[in-house]
């Protein structure tokens, strides 16, 4: 991706989301800009109206932390957003994955067995291992049969993102499904600013761009986010609806894959229909491995 584009892009829509009043300044008549003018970000971090103005148009490399942190004070970004600007300064100069060692080609989560044995120990929750790409890489039994109308009957690596911009059934199995869709992209947006070179996500980025004009819109938006933890509302086809709470955990043998756990408030209706899924999926499995033994 275009560094100095992403960085301009994202400076000026923050500028224009951030009104005089919101900054402690006096708007005047007949104001034309929409947000701050540079010259009032400039000010508002202590910096030449010059130098600001170069920064916005992409020119970040060099930046020091210090001004990075003025400018992020004067546009009022939250920590997620703060970090966005951090990782693109950092790619401009030349560092990768805000330090990290540059992913190589990433292989199935699952390829180890001692994850593969992490994620079958967890038996009352869903569990499942997601890269940059918003790809499933790796999934316990519970994961499986709740992901089922994401991961189909196989064929390609089940994309999270895919599903949720491509697929009509996102729109039943995500009740919400707009925040969905904004967590979604700002999740990928943060991704990109990590690591701007990672093409896989950049072919991704260019595919759903063209085939999904919400995507497009929110993507050009330049929102950015972390997952987290927290709490979202499903509807699966088997059990109906599911409120569930998510922690995401960083796998630190696979930098860029992370961890998701979503279980469901202990006695709530939503832990009864988990394990009414479970249920169905050991029986599911069970039938399938007999008439595979019955074909045998």
């Amino acid at each position: 991706m275009d560094n100095k584009a992403e960085v301009r892009e994202f400076l000026m829509t923050r500028r224009a989301r951030v009104s005089p009043d919101d900054a402690g300044l006096t708007s005047g008549p007949n104001r034309r800009v929409v947000g701050l003018r540079r010259s009032e970000v400039a000010s508002l971090a202590g910096v030449s109206v010059e130098y600001y103005a170069k920064l916005e148009r992409g020119a970040i490399a060099g930046a020091s932390a210090s001004v990075l942190d003025a400018i992020s004070r004067a546009l009022q970004l939250d920590d997620t957003e703060r970090a966005h600007l951090l990782d693109l300064a950092r790619a401009a100069d030349g560092i990768p994955t805000s330090g990290r060692p540059r992913r190589r080609a990433s292989k199935a989560g699952g390829s180890r067995l001692s994850l593969e044995w992490a994620l079958a120990a967890i038996t009352d929750g869903i569990a499942f291992v997601r890269d940059a790409r918003q790809d499933i890489l790796a999934v316990n039994d519970l994961g499986r049969a709740f992901y089922s109308p994401v991961i189909g009957d196989g064929g390609r690596t089940p994309n999270l993102a895919r599903f949720q911009f491509l697929d009509p059934a996102a729109r039943d199995f995500y009740p919400d499904w707009d925040r969905f869709a904004e967590m979604c992209v700002g999740v990928m947006r943060a991704e990109a600013g990590r690591d701007p070179h990672d093409k896989a996500l950049q072919d991704l980025v260019g595919e759903l761009s063209l085939r999904s004009d919400t995507f497009r819109e929110l993507w050009a938006a330049h929102n950015v986010r972390t997952h987290g933890a927290g709490t979202k509302r499903f509807h699966h086809p088997v059990v109906g609806e599911l409120i569930l709470a998510y922690e995401e955990l960083a796998i630190t043998a696979e930098p860029g894959n992370v961890l998701l756990i979503y279980t469901a408030e202990p006695g709530s209706p939503s832990a009864e229909r988990l394990r009414l899924l479970a249920s169905w999926s050991a029986q599911h499995t069970a039938a399938a491995a007999t008439g595979s033994e019955t074909a045998d």
